[in-house]
């Protein structure tokens, strides 16, 4: 079984989701990791970016979602991510973890993280 993994490690933006309408007037610091589960194998016996995921291209899609939309949940960013990733690169399977570090609520201190992992279903 391929247990392959490529991760995007704290990709940041600056976008304006939220509950509260503050937070979608003066936007906020979003960090974003991506592992993908991916075949290398053949990437790596020819050593050509074209038998891989492109991972610049996999963070422009990140970007699009992540800044071209405004959401109130990060969970509804997350699932959004995904659902893109899986759609236009040869992934098998994705976490997407989302960072609000500076997540309005009392008492937080290093912000919240949503978390999810998604499978492409086999056909």
């Amino acid at each position: 079984m391929n247990r392959d993994i490529v991760r995007l490690r704290n990709m940041t933006f600056h976008a304006y989701h939220g509950v509260w309408d503050e937070e979608k007037q003066i936007g906020q610091r979003f960090e974003v990791d991506l592992e993908l589960r991916v075949d290398v194998r053949r990437a790596a016996e020819t050593d050509k970016l074209k038998d891989t995921v492109d991972l610049y291209a996999v963070f422009e899609t990140v970007e699009q979602v992540i800044v071209g939309q405004k959401y109130n949940l990060v969970e509804t960013m997350a699932e959004k991510v995904a659902d893109r990733v899986l759609r236009d690169f040869s992934v098998k399977e994705i976490l997407v973890r989302i960072r609000k570090p500076h997540a309005p609520i009392r008492g937080i201190q290093d912000g919240i993280e949503v978390e999810i992992t998604r499978t492409v279903d086999p056909e």
